[in-house]
């Protein structure tokens, strides 16, 4: 089933490494992003991963293209996470698993999240999406190409 480009995006509230709650409709209305969910924060390919967004990060603010990172992780582990990988990007948690479902972002049975990215344009709309468990790099090179 899933999310299909040109589709509305889901819309959703979570709290965020900044201490505030981030609401996709709000905090970025009318502004392209980028969202990726992952499985679980310190693990090699989820670390691959969060690190090279933050390595091409200036790529995505030349672009104006902010990026989101959401897993299933709590609060106290994002905040660690952020802090000991200097990553310049919002983490978002979802204990829950409601939003990573909503975004058909969880492995069925086990319910931890898929490695997939949605591109979403200035309307929220599904612009691209690329799902890739074990190659966690190509997720920025595609967001970056198809943007």
């Amino acid at each position: 089933m899933g999310l299909k480009i040109g589709q509305k995006a889901p819309d959703f509230t979570l709290p965020s490494t900044s201490g505030k709650l981030f609401s996709l409709s709000n905090d970025l209305k009318g502004k392209a992003c980028v969202v990726y969910f992952y499985p679980k924060d310190f693990t090699g390919g989820c670390t691959a991963q969060a690190c090279e967004f933050r390595d091409q990060f200036e790529d995505f603010r030349g672009l104006e293209l902010p990026v989101i990172g959401i897993s299933r992780d709590d609060m106290p582990t994002h905040l660690r996470f952020k802090k000991e990988h200097d990553l310049p990007f919002e983490l978002l948690s979802d204990t829950s698993g409601k939003v990573c479902e909503k975004y058909d972002a969880l492995v069925p049975l086990i319910r931890i999240p898929k490695r997939i990215t949605y591109l979403l344009d200035a309307d929220h709309h599904i612009k691209d999406v690329f799902q890739n468990m074990l190659d966690a790099k190509a997720h920025i090179k595609r967001m970056l190409e198809n943007y």
